[in-house]
């Protein structure tokens, strides 16, 4: 993630922190000031906030780890001031494992929570826990206020609603059942059911409910369309959805070249060639970004993407949708016995998912 600085590495797993976690820190500093407690509180504070993002961290290397013993790699753990991001390779889609990935998370904290029980005494009544805790983050009540957080990320991550972990075990339960699109919808449904709930709250009591809902809704829109699309590609090919016809440009040309030919087609993408090979390919966010730093007299291959990824023919379009989603700006190249026969991008696999939906709904109609 752009604006990430990398801490190291845990079991081969990079882990970063964003900038933006700085100012999560200065907050705290800025509304201890403001409250008027003391350095050495204000110092319980922001140490405190460094525990709690070290018990994201673990949380999310409890996901990763899991999904580890089913070969899904993690490409790396970002800590942000909203939580933690682990970047896995693919989401399991075996209902034990997807349930065994997602409940990892909020065990690690459950687990944390429980081991902290045994150091620390919890006042027996809520007015005494209010107390306690108004008094703001000190030695006395740090390890207190530390399981009461792992108790409420745990929980709160186990919200049946996407993209908590909670709407991931609801989908991995009923995939026991369902198929894996079917199971998404009703637990997509499920979670957006909830949101509402957390609006409504919001408008009453706290206006960060209204934030959940509206983050659980979008969420839960584009886990359902990502399963029914993956649900529509089963069973068909690459080269179901090969485009054998696509242009090509040499990579001394000059990005002007490429304007022409933006604006003479329909054609988005490019497969840039040197010597009749395939060095790299361009998109026009890639021309449009050239012409407005005024680089139209620079070569193709100054601007070009030089990653190149290959296809093959005949890979289940299902397997590879996570490569062609992630890349959606990248012009892929299909292989077929170690040449290439074709291209393929995000916007041919929209176009045939569409046309799948249509037909799909027409079937059903004529039913």
């Amino acid at each position: 993630m752009k604006g990430s600085l990398k801490l190291g590495k845990i079991a081969g797993i990079g882990i970063f922190i964003h900038w933006t976690f700085s100012l999560l820190l200065l907050f705290i500093i800025f509304i201890n000031y403001r409250t008027g407690y003391s350095a050495l509180q204000t110092a319980w504070s922001v140490l405190f906030i460094l525990v709690v993002f070290v018990t994201v961290l673990l949380h999310e290397l409890g996901h990763a780890l899991v999904a580890k013993n089913y070969h899904i790699k993690t490409k790396d753990i970002t800590l942000l001031p909203i939580g933690g991001l682990a970047q896995l390779e693919r989401i399991p889609e075996k209902p034990i494992e997807e349930l065994l990935v997602a409940i990892a998370g909020p065990l690690v904290n459950l687990t944390l929570a429980l081991l902290t029980g045994f150091f620390i005494s919890v006042p027996e009544t809520a007015e005494t826990l209010l107390a306690e805790l108004s008094k703001g983050i000190n030695a006395n009540n740090f390890f207190l206020n530390f399981f009461l957080v792992n108790i409420w990320l745990a929980i709160f991550n186990l919200i049946p609603a996407f993209p908590m972990d909670g709407g991931r075990v609801l989908r991995a339960i009923l995939s026991f059942r369902f198929k894996r699109n079917v199971a998404t919808k009703i637990a997509a449904r499920t979670g957006q059911l909830l949101a509402i709930g957390f609006i409504i709250l919001g408008f009453i009591s706290n206006p960060f409910l209204i934030f959940i809902g509206l983050f659980v809704i979008v969420g839960a829109q584009i886990e359902t369309e990502h399963a029914e699309a993956k649900y529509l590609l089963k069973n068909y090919k690459v080269r179901d959805v090969v485009m054998t016809q696509y242009q090509t440009i040499d990579a001394d040309e000059k990005v002007e070249k490429a304007i022409a030919m933006l604006l003479d087609s329909q054609n988005k993408s490019f497969l840039v060639t040197e010597n009749k090979e395939a060095v790299g390919t361009l998109h026009r966010d890639e021309i449009i970004t050239a012409l407005a730093l005024k680089k139209e007299n620079e070569t193709i291959k100054e601007i070009m993407n030089k990653n190149l990824i290959f296809l093959d023919v005949d890979a289940l379009l299902e397997d590879v949708f996570e490569k062609i989603y992630e890349n959606k700006l990248t012009l892929m190249l299909v292989n077929e016995n170690d040449k290439i026969i074709g291209t393929l991008d995000t916007e041919n696999i929209l176009e045939f998912i569409l046309i799948k939906e249509v037909k799909t709904k027409k079937a059903y109609a004529n039913f």
